[in-house]
């Protein structure tokens, strides 16, 4: 029993060791790779050209609350917590603990470094520099300014790209003027925008919408009893796209 005290002693500090090593070996990595990544101090501008090569929309004001908040329930429900890199979703994602998309890694600074720098591509292409370039984006960029600029160059389906087009596209209202159903509505779209196009497939997109409504009652931004309310009867899609004043 004595002599059992000592070599466990022994083994700690060896795993001690190899856990520093380890880590030294990361940091390494990880500053090797920061200074080998481009900057993101461009990524605004690169909105901009976006919008204006699609001939879409900005948001004239910061995103309307209803929706940003149906959005990161579902999309990146840690958004507020991470530094670009969501830790515990990769862990969960990795594990196979949940299947959902909002449990695993793909956080909105990953999603809008994609759309920005990477046109969109298969997630494991460049993943190692898209992971650093979101970390640099967090560190350039407010939330609300990175939440702005994913919400402006996101596709949302027929032909609808950034939230003020799709706003004005499907409901003719501005995006401050959102209902709870609308709002809901449309931030489920980003994962699959041609099949929940609510004008081509509102069974598909009733589903999806659902979903959304079932994260804001789990992450506790909504009640049971709001949530009831929400129903894709109060979509009220335009057949006439554009907003009035």
């Amino acid at each position: 029993m004595e002599s059992s005290k000592p070599r466990r002693r022994h083994r700690l500090r060896r795993l001690g060791k190899v856990l520093l090593v380890v880590f030294l070996v990361l940091g390494v990595v990880v500053a090797a790779g920061w200074a080998l990544t481009p900057s993101v101090a461009d990524a605004d501008q690169r909105v901009r050209d976006l919008a204006a090569d699609r001939h879409s929309a900005l948001l004239s004001d910061s995103v309307p609350a209803r929706f940003a908040t149906a959005l990161l329930a579902t999309e990146d429900s840690r958004f507020h917590g991470h530094h670009g890199i969501d830790i515990l979703g990769m862990v969960r994602g990795g594990l196979g603990l949940l299947g959902s998309r909002e449990s695993g890694g793909s956080t909105l600074d990953k999603q809008l470094i994609k759309m920005l720098y990477f046109h969109g591509d298969h997630p494991l292409v460049g993943a190692p520099e898209q992971l650093l370039l979101g970390v640099k984006l967090d560190t350039t960029y407010s939330k609300s300014q990175i939440l702005r600029m994913y919400v402006d160059v996101t596709y949302f389906g027929h032909g609808f790209y950034g939230l003020q087009d799709a706003s004005c596209g499907y409901f003719g209202v501005p995006p401050a003027q959102l209902s709870w159903s609308q709002a809901t509505l449309l931030a489920g779209l980003p994962q699959a925008p041609s099949n929940y196009d609510p004008l081509t497939n509102p069974d598909l997109a009733a589903i999806r919408q659902q979903h959304v409504v079932d994260r804001l009652v789990a992450t506790g931004a909504l009640t049971h009893e709001l949530a009831t309310e929400i129903s894709p009867a109060a979509w009220h899609l335009t057949t006439t796209p554009g907003c009035h004043d």
